[in-house]
């Protein structure tokens, strides 16, 4: 320590060091276990090259979805269907029950619970999914704070629209506002929460070493592609039943404001099957929200420059790049 008071140069070139150690060194990764993620926006192939990397390297995967994880939610969520996983085993599919709710710290427990399983036996874990929340928990190791229900404060934000709810999120956690749903209100109660109880803007957990040595594969996809993409798929699932699927959850039991909750497709189909919406307006309103929905999910995970970002067309430097991944000690 200087005789100022301040901490002298040996000691901050010390803890500069650890520090780099800690994140940014190549030593952290020395005897951990290997993780493949493969992540993007929503309707950018991520599910697809998955499994032929989980092919190719002896593989299984692991859903990164925070709907996927609900049985029942199929054509909504776009879960992949046996026939496309071509014998690759998938994990944190059909968890839980619709009206159950399935949090970021259970997808955690799970998820390593499934990697241990996967390394166990000698194959490759390959996290696949769009929930960036979901991913960074697993890859930065990140437990959370337990923050009880504040029933007062519930009340409080109950006579409150989406709208106000996420102006208020935004002065409470401008991160979170940025990549939350901004129309489910379930969400935003939570997140206001949370962020009330830590009484600052939360880093919404803690981080710790990573657990695996881990390589992100990010897929990018030119935006009026995206949109393209976006747009068809919407118009398949209708036809392949999606609204049926959302009927049918209802009449089992799902109310309508938890299908609110569940996300776009669950919250607009239920509005059209309430008399709501009609239905090409419906429809139009559900394209543009998963577009909004997509390029959030692009500004959360252009955060992290730890990430390689190619796309699809560049499949031989996607073989190479887990390749050389896999082969270095």
């Amino acid at each position: 320590i200087c005789r100022s008071g301040g901490i002298g140069r040996r000691a901050r070139l010390k803890i500069v060091y650890l520090r780099m150690w800690e994140f940014d060194s190549p030593l952290r990764h020395m005897n951990k276990q290997k993780l493949l993620v493969i992540l993007g926006p929503t309707a950018s192939g991520k599910s697809g090259l998955a499994v032929e990397l989980a092919l190719q390297f002896d593989g299984e995967v692991i859903s990164a979805d925070s709907r996927q994880v609900y049985r029942g939610l199929d054509i909504g969520s776009g879960k992949i269907t046996e026939e496309e996983m071509k014998g690759v085993p998938h994990h944190l599919l059909d968890v839980v029950d619709p009206t159950d709710v399935y949090t970021v710290a259970d997808f955690k427990r799970d998820t390593d619970v499934a990697i241990k399983d996967i390394l166990g036996r000698s194959r490759l874990p390959i996290l696949c999914g769009g929930t960036g929340f979901y991913i960074q928990s697993v890859v930065d190791n990140i437990t959370y704070p337990e923050v009880p229900p504040n029933e007062d404060l519930r009340a409080e934000l109950k006579s409150k629209n989406t709208t106000e709810l996420f102006e208020q999120l935004k002065e409470l956690d401008p991160n979170r506002a940025e990549t939350i749903d901004p129309d489910n209100p379930r969400r935003l109660v939570r997140a206001i929460e949370i962020a009330t109880h830590l009484g600052h803007v939360p880093n919404l957990g803690v981080r710790h070493l990573s657990l695996y040595n881990t390589l992100q594969i990010g897929l990018q996809t030119d935006d009026e592609i995206l949109r393209e993409h976006i747009n068809k798929r919407v118009d398949r699932r209708v036809n392949d039943g999606m609204l049926e699927e959302v009927s049918n959850l209802n009449k089992a039991g799902v109310s309508w404001e938890r299908l609110d909750n569940l996300g776009l497709e669950y919250r607009y189909i239920s509005y059209y099957l309430r008399g709501n919406l009609e239905k090409e307006e419906m429809l139009q309103i559900l394209k543009h929200k998963i577009w909004q929905y997509a390029k959030r999910q692009r500004t959360w995970f252009k955060r992290d420059e730890r990430i390689h970002w190619l796309s699809l067309t560049e499949q031989v430097r996607v073989i190479d790049l887990v390749s050389n991944f896999l082969t270095d000690a």
